[in-house]
């Protein structure tokens, strides 16, 4: 049996990327809209409905708009954008999120991508928040870094263009209003009274990204250590393909220093623990195209299709 696959924005960088993943992948059958249909909604409502599942990779509004034209109740739907990441009538895609969500994932019918900077900081502190190493309501801080492949076409064009060559070669801080849309679901998924305190920036590299996390020591539950904390991750995400947890963090770094592309191209994500007296630093290391985007949505497909989850990824 092939299952027919419809990418509904194609044409987008998560698009692009999604349908380069499935090229070759002998069970699932693409179907494809031509450039100048794609805002045909007679066209694209054949193709929704004609799909075993579909992927969306549009602004919020446009998504919510494609949603609205499958008419049947067999196409299932894996949304990249953020318009459905607190609906609770959608299932948030993390299948290593806890105990049952792989099981919430193969159910569904709607299925949400978590946002890239969500992902690094849900998947770091999930575990404390299981463990009671943090309460729902402490006031969490991060910051990340992302490639400029984050902000889509746009970005990408303005990073690569020959005028800018000279430009942009500092990290650059953004959302400094603090409203940066992936607050919601970071706040909505671990059941937080109050939202992080969250800064992105854009560096000068096309993908991969670092989310950190901050703690400290005399405002946690309980009395932690880097150790403690290591062990923590090493139980509660033991078995998962994509989940490496760093024991040793000598011989990982580079000389001292982390690099945000190492995890290119895959569908891992790292995490590293640093401490000293005082405080903690968590730092999750992942693609922002990968685990961050398409390869979440693939491991996502995989899962509701009922195929083997590793397929098509990199650990």
């Amino acid at each position: 049996m092939k299952y027919k696959i419809f990418v509904d924005g194609q044409f987008g960088t998560t698009g692009l990327k999604i349908h380069e993943m499935l090229h070759g992948r002998e069970e699932l059958e693409l179907l494809k809209i031509k450039e100048e249909d794609k805002k045909n909604l007679s066209v694209k409502q054949e193709l929704l409905n004609q799909a075993d599942l579909v992927f969306l990779c549009l602004p919020d509004t446009a998504s919510k708009e494609s949603v609205k034209l499958i008419t049947n109740n067999t196409t299932k739907v894996i949304d990249a954008s953020s318009a459905h990441r607190t609906d609770v009538d959608w299932v948030y895609g993390i299948p290593e999120l806890n105990a049952t969500q792989r099981e919430n994932i193969t159910n569904a019918k709607r299925v949400c991508v978590p946002g890239c900077h969500a992902t690094g900081f849900i998947m770091a502190m999930t575990p404390l928040i299981h463990n009671k190493i943090i309460s729902k309501d402490h006031k969490l801080i991060c910051h990340s870094i992302t490639g400029y492949s984050g902000g889509g076409k746009a970005l990408i064009d303005l990073y690569e263009a020959q005028e800018n060559q000279m430009n942009f070669q500092s990290q650059r801080p953004y959302a400094l209003k603090l409203d940066h849309k992936h607050l919601p679901e970071m706040k909505h998924v671990l059941g937080l009274d109050t939202a992080p305190l969250f800064t992105p920036s854009v560096g000068n590299f096309f993908q991969g990204m670092l989310v950190m996390s901050y703690l400290i020591k005399d405002q946690l539950l309980q009395n932690t250590s880097k150790e403690d904390i290591i062990k923590i991750y090493q139980e509660y995400y033991d078995g998962e393909e994509f989940v490496k947890i760093i024991k040793e963090t000598a011989s990982y770094l580079d000389e001292g220093f982390l690099d945000a592309t190492a995890c290119n191209h895959t569908n891992r994500i790292e995490i590293s623990v640093y401490d000293n007296d005082d405080y903690i630093v968590i730092v999750s290391r992942l693609d922002n195209l990968g685990k961050g985007a398409s390869g979440a949505a693939i491991q996502n497909m995989n899962i509701m299709l009922g195929l083997d989850e590793k397929l098509g990824l990199q650990s």
